[in-house]
């Protein structure tokens, strides 16, 4: 059995206009690699309900785990839990633990829980929450999907709060090498390579410096030793 997959699903009109930068799949992707889960695709969808859904849906039903980020704040364009609640077939309303967290949270800094901020303890129903230790909103897990936040900084934490409760595979290892030629000088001897260890992962990287052309070679995978033998394969091409 090789090791679980996993999928992110990047939601929000301001990573697809360029106005913000996805950090979160890069933090996601090596994370998951730790403890031996494969991010093996990764999604950007507007805010737009049907979008969601199907995406939702396709990707939790092709991986074991699936992640989402944005969309679950206090404005009207905040639309990610509707719309997993829509994937799953399963009502969606203000939730008595969420709003007690939000009201302690509100009545510790001083503002006031109105209206919109109460959008924030809509859950989809048969969900369990998802901490937020940084500003209280929860996210929300519902079957193999985790719905989190859009802030790096949130995500990041609920990612941590969720990581523990899922089952890993071998830690995903991984080595480079970088050589002074051109990717097609070495593609050949690469895909012979790729064809000899078929349990690992040979990605090739074009790089150009001080006018000079070469290649980052990278190999990945779960058997350490299998890892050594490519290596020192792989060396023998900057030969």
């Amino acid at each position: 059995m090789g090791n679980p997959t996993a999928a992110m699903l990047v939601i929000g009109d301001e990573i697809l206009s360029g106005r913000t930068r996805d950090t979160n799949t890069n933090h996601l992707a090596k994370e998951l690699a730790n403890r031996g889960i494969r991010l093996c695709e990764a999604r950007v969808v507007a805010d737009d309900q049907d979008a969601i859904v199907a995406a939702v849906n396709a990707l939790r039903g092709a991986y074991d785990t699936v992640f989402t980020s944005g969309g679950i704040g206090p404005t009207h364009d905040d639309i990610t839990a509707d719309a997993v609640a829509a994937a799953f077939g399963v009502p969606i309303d203000v939730r008595e633990d969420a709003r007690a967290i939000l009201e302690a949270h509100y009545q510790r800094t001083g503002f006031e829980l109105n209206e919109m901020r109460l959008r924030m303890a809509r859950i989809p129903e048969g969900a369990t929450l998802i901490d937020n230790p940084v500003s209280a909103a929860p996210g929300f897990t519902l079957g193999n999907v985790h719905v989190m936040a859009g802030v790096p900084a949130i995500f990041e934490a609920m990612v941590a709060s969720v990581l523990p409760t899922l089952t890993g595979g071998d830690p995903l290892l991984s080595q480079m090498i970088d050589i002074d030629r051109g990717e097609g000088e070495i593609a050949g001897k690469l895909k012979a390579l790729a064809e000899k260890f078929p349990d690992l992962s040979f990605g090739s990287y074009p790089y150009q410096r001080n006018g000079a052309y070469g290649t980052q070679l990278v190999v990945r995978g779960t058997d350490g030793g299998q890892l050594d033998r490519a290596m020192v394969e792989l060396a023998a091409l900057a030969q």
